[in-house]
């Protein structure tokens, strides 16, 4: 009798053990801080490498740091306006009610939104080239906004850059190019 209580308390425990086990590793929100924690050390990893790289840089830069602070807090605004469409389009892809249509659909415009970051960015390296200090290029499905620091653009130099912006993303149906002086 006592050999049957005790397999018995030794099955529940197991089972106990088991039922927690598959709780845990299946649990969302367990799922969510692990990536919390690994973007955050990601994010650390990143602001020390960063603070290491600006501690190098000569005065000379630092002086401009005004002028590029726009261009920056532009960037970082358009990156937040993206991350919170892409949080959306991925909470959309991860709900399991609606149809597998409107899934597809999220899925594409978040392969858009990630291809038309990644032709920003093409376009901004490209025009760089062209001999300007700083290049900030801003695109939605229908027009894209090209913002250079230079102290004059001719009409040339900006058809220049329409022509690169067409030939990169495509024919779209405004391109706006402006000028900030440096």
């Amino acid at each position: 009798m006592l050999l049957k209580k005790q397999t018995v308390w030794l099955l529940t425990m197991l089972s106990l053990v088991v039922v927690l086990s598959v709780y845990y590793i299946t649990s969302p929100e367990q799922r969510g801080n692990d990536l919390a924690a690994t973007e955050e050390q990601k994010e650390q990893t990143k602001d020390e490498i960063a603070n290491t790289e600006a501690e190098e840089k000569d005065n000379a830069i630092i002086t401009n740091a005004a002028g590029d602070e726009v261009f920056e807090a532009l960037r970082i605004q358009l990156d937040d306006e993206r991350s919170r469409s892409k949080e959306e389009l991925t909470t959309v892809m991860g709900t399991t009610g609606i149809s597998a249509e409107e899934i597809s659909e999220a899925k594409e415009q978040f392969d858009k939104l990630d291809q038309l970051a990644e032709k920003e960015d093409m376009l901004e390296t490209l025009i760089r080239a062209m001999n300007y200090e700083d290049v900030l290029v801003r695109a939605n499905e229908e027009n894209v906004r090209v913002t250079v620091k230079a102290d004059k653009l001719s009409r040339t130099e900006a058809n220049e850059i329409i022509r690169q912006v067409q030939s990169e993303i495509g024919d779209l149906q405004l391109v706006t190019v402006e000028f900030q002086p440096k």
